[in-house]
């Protein structure tokens, strides 16, 4: 006569796959543990493990799961609809995710290249947007944040606004932007005060302000260009 499987909930607290996974990482579950979460549930006569494990076993490894159809899951014993459909699109993700690539990194090398990024977004706003571009030691933008939202003439944003948010991302350096609703990119003595301050504060920090870009309407001016900074 056969023995009663162990039931998920009568396992101790920290070998269950969902709570182990969560204390140590998804790299440290078997394939029959990682198989359970999905599964969620097991059988009244067995866990959630212990019907992955046969699983497993029965169709002769992880790798064959690719191959098998809902309909081939489902004459499982065990596997109805549901878990048919979880397994089949847990299969799918990872799939999807072996053959996905990276997206284009974008590189700041000139103030036309940040100018080129940001142009569409801003061109047409009617409020003064300050955002800042921030960047990895090689000049990739690994994140793009809007800081302020101003009034029709003036943008204000302060230094620790700016530099806060550049050490969330761990920033090496900066390229700060905002528009005129005008469409006249030609900074403002506020603008060239402003980006004095920043320049100033990055020294200090250790996070480079590269430059300060004014999007007008179709044409920029980068105040690093003009020996505004």
């Amino acid at each position: 006569m056969d023995m009663p499987q162990y039931l998920l909930r009568d396992m101790p607290f920290e070998e269950r796959p969902r709570e182990r996974m969560m204390q140590y990482g998804a790299g440290s579950l078997s394939n029959a543990e990682l198989l359970a979460i999905l599964f969620r549930t097991g059988t009244r006569d067995e866990s959630a493990i212990h019907l992955a494990q046969r699983v497993l076993s029965g169709i002769g490894g992880i790798r064959n799961l690719v191959d098998l159809s809902l309909d081939e899951l489902m004459e499982l014993k065990g596997i109805g609809p549901a878990k048919a459909v979880q397994l089949k699109a847990g299969v799918e993700l990872g799939q999807r995710l072996a053959k996905a690539r990276l997206p284009e990194v974008q590189v700041i090398r000139s103030p036309r290249d940040a100018a080129d990024v940001l142009m569409e977004q801003l061109r047409y706003l009617q409020k003064e947007h300050f955002v800042c571009l921030f960047l990895n030691t090689k000049n990739h933008i690994i994140a793009q944040e809007t800081l302020s939202i101003g009034s029709l003439n003036s943008s204000i944003v302060h230094p620790r606004e700016v530099f806060r948010a550049a050490i969330k991302c761990s920033s090496a350096s900066v390229v700060c932007a905002h528009n005129h609703p005008s469409g006249d990119p030609t900074p403002s003595p506020e603008d060239v005060q402003m980006t004095r301050r920043l320049c100033e504060a990055g020294e200090i920090i250790g996070i480079d302000v590269l430059d300060h870009i004014v999007i007008g309407d179709g044409e920029f001016v980068s105040l690093k260009e003009q020996g505004l900074m």
